[in-house]
């Protein structure tokens, strides 16, 4: 029997808090509060990083690129969420939705990869300081970032260009803020079987791998760490990769949050279990860029050194 004829989906509706218009006008400020702090803070570490001389380390150079990161995944969802706030019609073009999922799921894998090679940065600077310039050159950890994005990228034009090929005929309501691929999928009048293998196998790559290889590296300098005789040594060696420690913990724990939490069973805690999690899942995407630049400005005394010799800076000039 052939399918009755369809219109293909040409724009998909933002359903975001359509249901409670009470909420949006806060949510509007507190979001827009929340996105301007991520700018400001990543963009003040991003001018750091690059202005003084003595931040230009491997460290630091991971640093930028994940502070610039940070702005790109947020900038790539946030403004069309703050729209929708504003809208009684929140819609978005089938290309718009396509652009967007690509920004977000490649700035998300990149982040997975970004923070596996700052983590083995941290492991050959105290595990092997000595040849810490030599492993760590700049023909290194170069390309190391560089090779990040690209993963991040390929890994996102895969999933997305798998997304695109399916048939969406029917129902074109995304029952979320933005276009999350999973909540699109849904919408398919097809078999979505190979686009949920591929993004399997993407989460072993991209969050599983990294994982791995972070909790690995961090045993080898801890190990290396409570070898150091003296208090002060140890207090020093673990100060430089707290910073990194405390972003990977916010950043895997709100994951695993967000995914491990049990669904409700009761039919009418379903709708408020459903705001929830479009709210967490939400809130996740600005908690981490938000506290990123406070972690590492906070727990690093040579970003807390340059950011006031950059404000004495500014002060002098005016």
């Amino acid at each position: 029997m052939e399918a009755p004829n369809q219109s293909a989906v040409t724009e998909f509706v933002l359903l975001g808090l359509s249901a409670h218009p009470k909420l949006e006008k806060t949510f509007f400020v507190l979001i827009l509060v929340m996105y301007l702090v991520i700018l400001l803070g990543n963009g003040v570490l991003i001018l750091v990083t690059v202005t003084d001389s003595r931040l230009h380390t491997p460290m630091y150079f991971f640093l930028g690129n994940l502070s610039f990161l940070d702005i790109c995944y947020t900038t790539a969802s946030v403004p069309l969420v703050l729209d929708g706030f504003l809208t009684p019609r929140k819609t978005i073009s089938f290309s718009g939705c396509a652009v967007q999922m690509f920004l977000s799921f490649a700035m998300g894998a990149t982040q997975c990869v970004l923070l596996g090679m700052m983590a083995f940065d941290r492991y050959v600077a105290i595990c092997n300081p000595l040849r810490y310039p030599v492993i760590m050159s700049k023909a290194a950890y170069v390309p190391m970032a560089a090779g990040s994005w690209l993963a991040g990228g390929t890994n996102s034009l895969v999933q997305i260009s798998l997304a695109v090929q399916l048939p969406f005929c029917g129902d074109n309501v995304i029952n979320h803020f933005i276009c999350e691929i999973l909540a699109v999928l849904k919408l398919a009048c097809a078999d979505i079987s190979v686009n949920v293998i591929s993004m399997g196998v993407a989460n072993v790559i991209f969050l599983g791998v990294p994982v791995l290889f972070i909790f690995v590296s961090y045993i080898f300098i801890i190990t290396t760490i409570l070898r150091i005789p003296s208090a002060e040594g140890r207090r020093k060696a673990f100060s430089t990769c707290s910073a990194h420690l405390t972003v990977v913990i916010i950043f895997y724990g709100t994951i695993l949050f967000m995914y491990g939490k049990p669904k409700s069973k009761d039919p009418l805690g379903a709708d408020k279990q459903d705001l929830s999690d479009k709210l967490i899942s939400l809130f996740y995407g600005l908690l981490t860029p938000m506290l990123n630049p406070i972690i590492y400005s906070l727990r690093n005394k040579d970003v807390k050194m340059s950011m006031r010799n950059l404000v004495a800076q500014k002060s002098f000039t005016q």
